[in-house]
Parts: C-alpha cells; structure tokens; sequence
C-alpha cells in the first residue's frame, strides 16, 4: 500500500527533527564536560630528575609524620577517642614546637569533646585576604588512615614548617579537621563543616582553600587509575599524576592552581571542575566551604579511583610512595607561595 506523499513528508521531518535533537543533546553535553576538563598549560610528561635536597627532606618529614599518625597512633576518630585526642596532641604540639601559636576550636559531638587546631602567617600587604590550607587527622572506622588521611594531614605540618619564616601579601592559614570520615561527612558534625560556617559568621574572606585529600599513592602501571563515567574517556587511565578537583563554581580557582602547578612543579597533574553531585569531586573538606560561598580544590591522588587499600586494614605507611608524595608537596610549596603573594 503506498503512503500519502504528504504523510511521507510528515515522517521524514520528524526523523529528521529528532536527529537534530540528538546531535544537539551530544554536542551540548561534549561541551558541558569540556568545560569541566579543559585546564591551562600541560601536564608534566618524562622522566622525573633527582630529588633536590628540599624533596629529600620533605620524604623524611612526610614518613615520620605518617609514622606517627597511622603506625603508633592507629585507627583515630570517635570510637577510639583515645587515639583521636593523641593525634590532635601530636599535632599541637608539631606546630607548636615551630613557633606557631596553635588555635584550637573545640565544640561536641555525641557527648565527645573534639577539635580543629589553626595556625597562620599573617599578611604583610593584605591579611584581611586568607588563603586556607586544610586537611582532616581522623580515619574512617577499622582503618589505620595512612593515605586517608595521614598523607594529607602530614603534608599540612611539612607545608606549616616550610611557610613559617616566610612573608606572603595575604594570611596564610593551616588547619587540621576532626571528623571528615563517616558518620560525620557531610554533616553538621563534620570538623571542616563547623569551622567553614564559623568562618563565614565572622566574615572572614577566604580568597582560596586546597583541601589536602590522600595523596600519597601512585602508579606507573597501565589501568592502574579508573574515574566516575564519563572521565575515563578525558583522562590518562595510569595513576602516576597529582589531581585538583573543584565544582564549577571553583571553576577558576582549580584553573589557577592547576595552572600554578604545572608551570613550577615537574611533575604530572590533572585537573577538573565538575559538578558536586558527580562522584568524588565533593568528598572532602573543600565540600565545606562551598557551602559557605567559597572556593575550594582538594589536591589528591584520587583515593579509591586508583589506591587499592582506600578504607581498609591495609592502608598502612608502608603503602606509600614518600618520593613521589614530597614532590608533589614541594610544587604545592610553590602554588602555595603564588596565590599568597610575595
């Protein structure tokens, strides 16, 4: 039976429209990821050099602390308070035992006295302008907490000690978080949580925030690093790089860093902007203070996305790669010392 040929037209335009459709939805969508991927500069390719004696230092300081931490203290939050108190000692007394006077915020969670402990550089030209360094002590239940997170918190100590004879235009601050692991993330309970909406009551102006999230595992290995859909067709699958995750409304504060980064530090590096609701972009600290109105970036190696000992037993000091983890503190360093200003 033969169709009408004004039906025939009426079919054809209707394929015809839903191609469009289509090839817009794709083409709105390859851009939208586009937007969340594109980063300045290159990602440092090739060998890495020798250590230079800043590096060889900072590995010995970044073992000792996560030595300390997740060896001889252990497993650290509410159900062994004991070991969550330790750590926060411990750490008091590391910055404290530089010159630091050690701020503590102390406030309860469930019958528990627990506590953030800050430090600063003041500004010399503009303090009012504080760029946050910040990374959590506590692990999650049943794990030692050596990449998560020791590795960050470690850092933040080194980073303290390398910025406490130093002058920057604008406040440098450290703090260590308590509480970061479940059942506390994301709730009103969570150290980062508490102090962010401090912050902002005070109103304080945090220029920029860098969340210190389990840095210390990396891989030369093909396919040793996977990523939430759709990342995995944007990004390299060997884990050997240092990631830098925002939302999109941090979009230009992971582009400076990223951009930072790349230009001082010889060393691999990724960087992505993407919504909060996506898989691991809000899974730390900076989660925090973008509920307050700022910006943040967690600077990590991806945790579970490549490092297979992510909320074990077997997340041990043993586990990771100090050399590699004290280069990239030492290019933090630099990014560091370039958002606060000579």
């Amino acid at each position: 039976m033969l169709m009408p040929a004004a039906m025939q037209t009426t079919g054809s335009g209707a394929w015809l429209g839903r191609l469009i459709g289509l090839v817009l939805v794709l083409l709105v969508a390859f851009l939208a990821v586009l937007y969340c991927t594109r980063m300045p500069g290159r990602s440092y390719a090739g060998p890495l050099g020798p250590l230079t004696e800043r590096e060889q230092a900072l590995r010995a300081e970044l073992r000792e602390h996560v030595g300390v931490l997740a060896g001889k203290i252990g497993e650290r939050n509410l159900i062994r308070v004991h070991a969550l108190r330790a750590a926060a000692d411990y750490l008091r007394a590391s910055l404290a035992g530089m010159g630091y006077d050690v701020r503590e915020q102390v406030f309860r969670v469930e019958g528990e006295e627990v506590r953030n402990l800050e430090v600063e550089v003041k500004g010399s030209a503009r303090p009012e302008e504080i760029v946050l360094i910040g990374a959590h002590y506590d692990s999650v239940i049943g794990a030692p907490g050596a990449n998560d997170n020791a590795s960050g918190v470690a850092a933040l100590v080194a980073l303290a000690r390398w910025a406490r004879e130093r002058q920057f235009a604008r406040t440098v601050r450290f703090v260590a978080f308590v509480n970061e692991e479940p059942p506390f993330f994301q709730s009103k309970a969570m150290g980062s949580r508490v102090y962010a909406r401090e912050a902002k009551a005070r109103g304080e102006n945090i220029v920029a925030m860098l969340s210190l999230e389990t840095i210390g595992c990396y891989s030369d290995a093909p396919g040793s690093q996977s990523y939430p859909a759709p990342f995995s067709f944007f990004y390299p699958r060997t884990g050997n790089f240092i990631g830098f995750v925002g939302n999109v409304g941090s979009r230009a504060l992971v582009q400076q860093v990223v951009s930072l980064f790349r230009e001082k530090a010889k060393f691999p590096s990724e960087g992505v902007a993407a919504p909060g609701w996506i898989p691991g972009i809000g899974w730390s600290d900076q989660w925090s203070f973008w509920q307050e109105g700022y910006s943040g970036v967690m600077v990590t190696d991806t945790a579970l996305f490549r490092y297979a000992h992510y909320h074990t037993e077997r997340d041990l000091p043993e586990m990771l790669d100090y050399e590699r983890t004290a280069r990239v503190v030492a290019g933090v360093e630099q990014v560091i010392g370039a958002l606060a200003g000579p």
